[in-house]
């Protein structure tokens, strides 16, 4: 379902690739008129600041390797310890986030063949509307932030962030297509009038939403209940949401030092506001779910799938304490690669920490999912509080 041979068209996101020289390496990039709205948009621009896609052969499976695995693990030359809100931060941040970059995946990705029970499973998922939304929202707001700093070194990483949301876009809409899910006709994607407030919606909304996406993604993963080469396609596109929140905790973590005494309590009002309205918005989507399974409560269902999904992606019966510990585990494990000097998320970790003293997991022996690990999760390493 996908091209990637040397000399052909990648037919991906219907995008027009050229090939061109790149310190020695064939790298492909896209070409794509510049606009302000994704609105219906199946393409994909070249990624910013010098950086270029690679064009995957076959016989390229070594430096795919490791591009993923340098994705996964970095950890800065620069000795002792990183003080926040320094240059030092700042530089190490936005070189983390620069030198994992993927250039393989999850740009091009071949869709497996599923029999019809696995297809209809997929189909099934009440996600898809609004993750594609959710995607070329956050590539918006996104873009809109990096757009208004003047700072350099943080502009280029948002915006650099901001690409890949893009690219997310483009893997799930390529996904629809492959198996023909019907979608609603997407809303306009319009620069938001308040780009810092957008940015702090939707950095820390992927923050909960990853924390449980990485849980439910591994229940998928352990269940067998989709077909095993469907579940790996997403396992890049996971790994770059975790990028996304490390770069997103550590810029909170900079400004909250780096700014002016004086417009730090108006910031971190900003900021308890967001968690006012993210919590607001999801008991919205809770009651939106009592009140059926058609209409606008659908579109709950959808928003608040990161929660409630645990039936849709697994036939396994997992309580819900032992769900919050996997999650837990896989936040953590996604991390470890990174260095520990910079800071990760904490909110979720920190509230499912505190639920798991209440109501620990008390799986029986030789359980997979939950049992061996409950004991982990009494101490966390140093986080930023968010």
């Amino acid at each position: 379902m996908c091209e990637f041979a040397n000399s052909e068209k990648i037919d991906w996101a219907k995008a027009t690739c050229r090939e061109r020289r790149v310190s020695g390496e064939t790298a492909v990039s896209v070409e794509l008129p510049e606009d302000n709205d994704l609105t219906g948009q199946e393409t994909l621009t070249a990624p910013p600041g010098g950086l270029a896609l690679e064009n995957m052969r076959p016989h390229d499976a070594e430096k795919v390797a490791k591009a993923d695995f340098q994705a996964r693990n970095w950890i800065s030359a620069e000795p002792g310890q990183i003080k926040l809100g320094s240059q030092q931060h700042k530089s190490a941040v936005c070189r983390m986030f620069r030198e994992t970059f993927n250039p393989y995946k999850p740009t091009i990705i071949d869709w497996p063949k599923l029999d019809a029970e696995a297809r209809d499973r997929l189909i099934g998922l009440p996600i898809w509307d609004i993750a594609v939304q959710t995607e070329g929202r956050a590539r918006r707001n996104m873009l809109s932030y990096a757009h208004s700093l003047t700072d350099p070194d943080w502009r280029l990483a948002i915006e650099q962030n901001g690409w890949e949301e893009g690219r997310h876009k483009i893997v799930l809409a390529n996904l629809v297509q492959a198996y023909g899910i019907a979608l609603e006709p997407e809303p306009a994607y319009l620069a938001p009038k308040d780009p810092e407030w957008a940015y702090l919606v939707t950095g820390f909304s992927e923050c909960i939403d990853s924390f449980f996406a990485f849980g439910l993604f591994a229940l998928a993963k352990q269940s067998g209940f989709f077909p095993p080469a469907l579940v790996e396609t997403f396992e890049p596109v996971m790994q770059e949401e975790c990028r996304h929140i490390l770069l997103f905790a550590n810029w909170v973590a900079w400004q909250r030092r780096a700014m002016p005494f004086w417009r730090r309590p108006w910031f971190e009002l900003r900021v308890w506001a967001v968690w006012v309205f993210l919590g607001w918005e999801r008991l919205g989507m809770a009651r939106g779910m009592e009140k059926g399974a058609s209409g606008p409560s659908a579109t709950a269902q959808d928003n608040n799938f990161t929660v409630t999904g645990s039936k849709a992606v697994s036939n396994m019966d997992i309580r819900l304490n032992a769900l919050m510990a996997l999650c837990l585990e896989e936040n953590d494990r996604r991390f470890a690669g990174y260095d520990a000097r910079l800071r990760r998320p904490t909110t979720m970790p920190t509230l499912v920490r505190l639920f798991l003293r209440v109501l620990p997991v008390r799986a029986p022996q030789g359980t997979k999912i939950g049992g061996k690990h409950a004991a982990m999760h009494g101490a966390a390493p140093e986080r930023v509080q968010m």
